[in-house]
């Protein structure tokens, strides 16, 4: 069915109706997302703040988003939680005590030649860990823990480089990846949220561990693991308590173990493993919980299509206060960008590149590598185009923004074979950042 567009005054909105375009720029609203569905009074509140009419997607409903569509992967996953996969709760505002305020101190390049080591070391210490416990041996945690810490002074110093690599980056072993992954997410949002490096720490080795009790699961359940039946998505949803009895005699603390514990439990009680809700899950594993589900939808296992970021990002600003906390969503949103580093994109004159950073203030106009001329050959070079700057001054018509962000592994865009600052393409991405 297709979905007629139609201009409304905003005062004529109602809850449940899909906004598709405003009549001001997105970046100079506080939307953090471009498109998003009216769920409350306040969402209404706010557009009549900053619009005086607005473009709604007439046939457009919630049950049209792709997480509610019968047979859709990790459907299973939450419908077999406790509680209304679908209820809302309303919680006050985050707060966090002593607050850190993060500012950049290095750039992108020269922290790349950091952040490539330390992830290279944190796969080998994970390796390491694995090891140990699928020989039945209590897994010695001071590596990991050590490269934990190299992890979040990276993140700290330039959040990009790391959020770089793990999108670029190679990785023979699923769990490897995704536990990397899953902690370079959290560590970004954490940095967003200013906790600590203390903090910070327990997050990033939480989110390492996280899916350590996986080891003892069956391979045919790993392999089925976002469209699991409900007698194997019973003894998928072990692998949480059985991550940690595996740690309990490791020595690492009850904050790290909380992460590990709490990070498959849902806002709204549908998670697992004890179907807890709102501000009964700890905020560090609330915040794990989120990086992971991302990184679940856009890094899935080889049998299941990738989620572009951008629809990621937008199926999360869907889900706060019901699976996520709203305000945490947000943060997360804010942290890592509409299109987050990493993701490949076509720009709007048909040239297709990857997303180097990004900045608040615009959100829809990030710096993109451009790797493909228009008609989508591959350059000799790239070159870097900040939006932003490339825009100031130009017309709506003039323009240059993301038509579209496309899927990881796109066919003939291959960032780690440029330089991303630009150099030659005969240059190796390891050759650039240094072995």
């Amino acid at each position: 069915m297709g979905v007629r567009q139609k201009k409304i005054a905003v005062h004529d909105l109602e809850i449940g109706m899909f906004v598709s375009d405003l009549d001001r720029p997105w970046h100079q609203t506080p939307f953090p997302i471009q498109g998003f569905h009216i769920r409350t009074q306040e969402d209404i509140r706010s557009l009549v703040t900053y619009c005086k009419w607005v473009v709604i997607d007439v046939a457009e409903t919630r049950e049209s988003i792709e997480q509610n569509k019968p047979g859709t992967r990790f459907l299973a996953g939450r419908q077999q939680g406790k509680g209304n996969s679908r209820e809302a709760v309303q919680l006050p505002p985050l707060s966090i005590k002593d607050p850190v305020s993060y500012e950049n101190v290095t750039t992108m390049k020269k922290e790349l030649k950091v952040s490539r080591k330390v992830m290279m070391d944190a796969e080998a210490s994970l390796h390491r860990v694995f090891e140990s416990v699928e020989k039945g041996d209590a897994p010695d945690l001071r590596d990991v823990a050590t490269v934990t810490r190299r992890m979040v002074a990276s993140a700290v110093r330039n959040p990009d480089a790391l959020l770089w690599l793990s999108r670029t980056r190679q990785h023979d072993n699923y769990t490897y990846r995704h536990s990397l992954n899953t902690a370079v997410w959290a560590l970004v949002c954490g940095r967003q949220l200013g906790l600590n490096e203390g903090l910070l720490n327990h997050l990033g080795l939480g989110c390492l561990l996280s899916q350590i009790g996986k080891l003892e699961l069956p391979d045919h359940i790993l392999r089925n693991e976002g469209k699991l039946q409900a007698e194997d998505f019973a003894i998928y949803r072990s692998y949480v308590e059985k991550g940690v009895a595996k740690l309990a005699d490791t020595g690492v603390s009850r904050a790290v173990v909380s992460v590990v514990q709490g990070h498959r439990e849902r806002h709204n009680g549908s998670g697992f493993p004890e179907g807890v809700r709102g501000d009964r899950i700890p905020l560090l594993a609330k915040v794990a919980g989120l990086a992971e589900y991302f990184e679940t939808l856009i890094g899935p296992r080889d049998t299941s299509e990738p989620m572009t970021p951008a629809r990621a990002v937008n199926l999360l600003y869907e889900m706060r206060n019901i699976e996520f906390q709203e305000d945490l969503a947000e943060q997360f949103i804010q942290a890592i960008g509409i299109y987050p580093t990493g993701s490949l994109v076509e720009l709007t004159d048909g040239q297709r590149g990857v997303v180097v950073s990004h900045t608040p203030e615009r959100r829809l106009w990030p710096k993109v590598m451009v790797m493909t001329d228009r008609d989508h050959h591959p350059l000799r070079s790239a070159r870097i185009v900040d939006l932003a700057k490339y825009n100031e001054g130009r017309s709506a018509p003039e323009t240059l923004a993301i038509a579209e962000c496309l899927p990881h592994g796109t066919e003939g865009l291959h960032p780690e074979h440029y330089d991303v600052t630009g150099a030659e393409s005969r240059w190796s991405f390891s050759r650039i950042v240094g072995a």
